[in-house]
């Protein structure tokens, strides 16, 4: 039998509190979507918990109100660009991102009177960048090159940001902020949700702010809490933590702002304990499995997350806690992901079950 976690009550995070006097508890208002950004619902996932006779508890991270994980990040991109003043009112914002930071950023330069400027890769999903152009984005797409080239999309973003006055570029892959974005938000309610029963936390890595952030704090908490990078078919950061080597898996992923050829500053000295290759035909099963089974609409980075939060569990056996995150909604990626096309021409359609084939278009 299953010993399930007590998560405690925290109706002041979703309704306002009424007190004795009849009075509404202010505090418990979100101010504005500045208000919306972490405190997000932890949520267990009874189907994968029932399986592996473990808790497999995910952060429902497509409530903050951004919509995705990345609003934490962006958030404390601009708060530090803020506090160091490296940016005034009415200035503008510069990223390179795969859409969900620059989604965030651009809901928070919305609210907080900023410009915002995106480049991208040209490989990422036209929902995506559908969404950043609606926030008023000037959205850039360039082909996809590696790091090393000067033309990737990051050093383009940091030439143009140079190139203005009154810019700064979030550099999110290398700035630190992302990471104590996690460390002050993420971790804390991790820890606070599962009230410190957590035996282990495993997150798919682009940057690597989120799994940085909250291994830093939860070991701080309890040493012996495993922490474990999920990492997609293709990126270096499998074969980095396994044998300290920069050598990229197995083939390619699907998924989209997870997977790395490099280790960012965000990265660097995170106290991890392992990894895990993640296939894509276990990421997109997960991602179907999700959706019929537990009702969530989420993207194949969620499928990636949960699946290796279910290897982690049949790792360390029944009786555990192990907690991931649900990254955004399957609807930043309709067109390819719930595409039977798509997913033929990838191999992927025999990977989901056929009774779950009815999702698709």
């Amino acid at each position: 039998m299953v010993t399930r976690v007590a998560i405690p009550q925290r109706m002041n995070h979703t309704t306002p509190a009424v007190g004795s006097s009849g009075k509404i508890d202010w505090d418990a208002i979100r101010q504005g979507i500045v208000g919306m950004v972490g405190r997000t619902p932890m949520v267990r996932l009874n189907t994968m918990s029932q399986e592996t006779g473990c808790e497999i508890l995910a952060k429902a991270e497509f409530a903050n109100g951004g919509g995705s994980v990345k609003d934490r990040a962006a958030y404390f991109l601009i708060k530090d660009s803020e506090e160091k003043g490296l940016i005034k009112p009415g200035g503008t914002v510069v990223e390179g991102t795969a859409g969900n930071t620059g989604i965030g950023l651009a809901h928070m330069c919305l609210a907080l009177g900023y410009k915002c400027v995106i480049y991208m890769p040209d490989t990422q999903s036209k929902e995506k960048i559908d969404m950043l152009k609606t926030l008023g984005a000037d959205v850039r797409p360039v082909p996809a090159v590696a790091y090393t080239d000067p033309d990737n999309y990051n050093h383009q973003a940091k030439r143009f940001a140079e190139s203005i006055d009154n810019a700064v570029w979030t550099n999110q892959f290398d700035n630190t902020a992302n990471r104590k974005a996690h460390i002050e938000t993420t971790g804390p309610e991790i820890w606070q949700e599962t009230d410190g029963k957590v035996d282990a936390v495993t997150f798919g890595t682009g940057t690597g702010g989120t799994l940085a952030g909250v291994a830093t704090y939860l070991k701080d908490k309890n040493k012996n809490i495993q922490t474990i990078l999920a990492d997609p078919q293709g990126s270096v950061l499998y074969n980095y933590i396994k044998h300290g080597k920069l050598e990229r898996s197995e083939g390619s992923s699907i998924t989209e702002g997870i997977g790395q050829g490099r280790v960012t500053q965000n990265l660097q000295g995170a106290p991890i304990d392992d990894a895990l290759c993640i296939l894509d035909t276990d990421a997109v099963n997960m991602t179907f499995r999700l959706l019929h089974e537990e009702g969530f609409f989420v993207g194949a980075s969620s499928g990636l997350n949960v699946s290796a939060a279910v290897q982690v569990a049949r790792m360390l056996g029944p009786g555990h806690t192990i907690v991931t995150c649900l990254c955004d909604t399957g609807q930043r990626y309709y067109a390819k992901l719930f595409s039977k096309d798509f997913l033929q021409s990838k191999d992927l359609l025999d990977c989901i079950p056929e009774h779950y084939r009815t999702s698709l278009h």
